[in-house]
């Protein structure tokens, strides 16, 4: 389905979706720029490293989303370049993303783990404002429904076996919704429990939300792309809780048995 334009000039159409994924990129960096000059670290480094992640962060969505409608693709291998602002996996854009940031963390001797930190708040806030640009295309909807807040569905948007139904859930806005939730549980964290927390723990915490949101969504997604007759989508969130959260779970075990056992040999030390 195409992309709604926002505003033509000419031949150059501006979309809907990607001013919706650049508002998210900024406030996401706006907000990590903050926290970084909160903690000390020197804010241009954010806006330094913006142009990679989003960068690789576009290349990474399109990589997905090409693997996971790959008969398509190559049929049509001349649209896989072919960006029209819709076509983008946000698995491969957040993993993309991390590796801009961990490029540049290399290159300029930083902890990659802090700033990724720092990144994770606004990570989650850019999602829940791009998510609205399934919105404006009319895509990423659930089953057929008549709630109160079910919307209305273009027949030409409407997917193949479907077509004698008007209203759909809003997946996306679920999705929108509990990571604007996220946003503000790990923008709470980085002010009120910063202390408690270890570097990295952010931006695990992160994707074990994210993670648990999306496994839940995907039984919205009649169109989802799927594995073993389970959506991909919930695949990768099952492996991304297991491998975060026992990696955050891991750590701090490590790090409080550290600290009882620096608390059982002082005595001794003081003896």
């Amino acid at each position: 389905m195409p992309s709604r334009v926002l505003l033509q000039i000419g031949p150059i159409a501006i979309y809907w979706y990607g001013v919706l994924i650049v508002t998210g990129a900024l406030a996401a960096a706006w907000l990590a720029a903050r926290q970084a000059q909160r903690e000390g670290d020197d804010p241009e480094h954010v806006w330094n490293a913006l142009l990679l992640c989003l960068l690789l962060g576009v290349i990474g969505a399109r990589l997905y989303h090409v693997v996971s409608s790959l008969p398509y693709y190559m049929a049509h291998p001349g649209e896989i370049f072919g960006l029209r602002m819709q076509g983008f996996g946000i698995y491969g854009a957040v993993a993309g993303g991390a590796l801009g940031l961990w490029i540049y963390c290399r290159w300029q001797k930083l902890s990659f783990l802090r700033w990724a930190d720092y990144a994770a708040p606004g990570l989650a806030l850019a999602q829940a404002i791009g998510r609205w640009g399934n919105f404006f295309n009319q895509e990423l909807y659930g089953y057929p429904c008549n709630l109160p807040w079910c919307i209305y569905i273009a027949p030409e948007n409407r997917l193949p076996g479907f077509e004698q139904y008007e209203r759909f859930h809003p997946t996306f806005l679920y999705e929108s919704l509990w990571n604007l939730a996220a946003f503000g549980l790990l923008f709470f964290l980085s002010r009120k429990a910063r202390k408690r927390l270890m570097s990295g723990d952010l931006f695990l915490l992160y994707g074990v939300l994210y993670a648990l949101g999306r496994f839940f969504v995907e039984f919205q997604r009649p169109d989802a792309w799927k594995i073993g007759g389970v959506p991909t989508a919930q695949w990768v969130a099952i492996g991304v809780v297991l491998l975060f959260g026992s990696i955050l779970i891991y750590r701090h075990q490590r790090g409080g048995a550290a600290v009882a056992a620096e608390g059982e040999e002082e005595p001794a030390t003081q003896e």
